[in-house]
């Protein structure tokens, strides 16, 4: 039994019922609530101990500005909502060189120097995942309806991160815990 990890930001209330509603219209279930990827699942191991690393990062590390901004795609597959704050990246650098991934693993998931802040909207489906993907006119679509729906982009203040964890049986990731920044 495969466990996985991830950790993300989670955009406020109102704004997450926004995205979740939007993207209702092309996928019947995502497997995650919209985030944004703030650590990949590279080094984030089922024995947990990396957790009192992430704590240890937010504990020294304030609440943070975030601003949402257009759609964007990786490569002409993978829409996503661009997203801007420097500390946000600092916070990415800090927690992946605590853990201390492989160089293979920081590749395979597009750490440090690729990073690139996102929410993801949809990706085009490859694969048996039906459910989840959508074809290269659906992504265009969501692309056009995402800068009239989905506007004004959103500031909001970053005060916690989320912890996901990949549940098996329902095939989702599901929160795992909340780890405060520190105030």
């Amino acid at each position: 039994m495969k466990v996985e990890y991830f950790i993300g930001i989670v955009p406020p209330e109102e704004y997450l019922e926004r995205i979740e509603h939007f993207q209702s219209n092309w996928i019947k279930q995502s497997g995650v609530e919209p985030h944004i990827t703030l650590k990949a699942q590279g080094g984030l191991t089922p024995d947990k101990k990396w957790i009192d690393k992430v704590q240890k990062v937010c504990d020294t590390f304030k609440p943070f500005q975030v601003s949402l901004d257009k759609p964007k795609y990786f490569g002409n597959n993978i829409l996503y909502v661009s997203v801007n704050s420097n500390n946000l990246t600092k916070l990415h650098q800090e927690i992946v060189q605590e853990i201390s991934p492989s160089d293979d693993l920081i590749k395979k998931y597009f750490e440090l120097d690729a990073f690139v802040p996102h929410l993801t909207l949809g990706k085009e489906q490859y694969g048996g995942n039906i459910s989840t993907g959508l074809s290269k006119k659906e992504l265009k679509e969501m692309e056009k309806l995402a800068d009239k729906e989905l506007t004004p982009y959103p500031n909001f203040e970053v005060n916690f991160i989320r912890v996901y964890e990949l549940n098996i049986e329902k095939q989702k990731y599901e929160k795992y815990s909340d780890i405060s920044l520190n105030n």
